[in-house]
């Protein structure tokens, strides 16, 4: 039933619109902070990142670690050695999901890239907002079309499908859902 609400419902369509902007304000405002800062983009990348990984993969040991040993095994084999790329690729990724939730645009796969986004940065030790914004956009996720319906998503969606010939047959959503 609280699916069907949320993939129909016109109240849910105007709660998801205030969703997807609080969440595209809170990554621009991350991304911005790193495309600006020359620890994570310019001459100095990979210097910002680099820190928290080095200290994400010490949270590793111990009887309870907050850091699994398989993700310290990832960040130590993989992200430290690359974390230049990385750098740039958390910057402007943040940046555009955040301008992505904003406009309504892509709003599902941006929804999905905030999610693996948050997923790395709980798996990393870190709390902060990230538990809630991994909840919300998991909402979004699951309103799917209806999270973008205020958004650019209504246009490009249809002229996409109309573009790739993908026909989509009778669906819930035409159905009236009662509040």
């Amino acid at each position: 039933m609280m699916v069907a609400w949320l993939r129909n419902n016109v109240v849910a369509r105007w709660i998801l619109l205030l969703v997807r902007l609080w969440l595209g304000w809170q990554w621009i405002s991350a991304g911005w902070d790193k495309v600006t800062s020359s620890a994570w983009v310019g001459a100095h990348a990979g210097v910002g990142i680099g820190g928290f990984l080095k200290h994400a993969a010490s949270l590793s040991s111990g009887a309870h670690p907050s850091v699994q040993g398989w993700y310290a095994g990832i960040i130590n084999g993989v992200a430290i050695p690359a974390a230049p790329f990385f750098s740039y690729v958390i910057s402007f990724g943040e940046l555009l999901v955040g301008i992505a939730l904003i406009l309504g645009f892509v709003t599902t796969f941006a929804a999905l890239m905030g999610a693996i986004m948050n997923s790395a940065y709980l798996l990393a030790g870190t709390t902060s907002t990230n538990p809630n914004m991994l909840i919300l956009e998991m909402i979004l996720l699951v309103a799917g079309f209806n999270a973008a319906k205020f958004g650019l998503d209504y246009w490009v969606i249809p002229w996409f499908r109309k573009a790739m010939h993908y026909e989509v047959g009778p669906i819930e959503s035409n159905k009236r859902v009662n509040v």
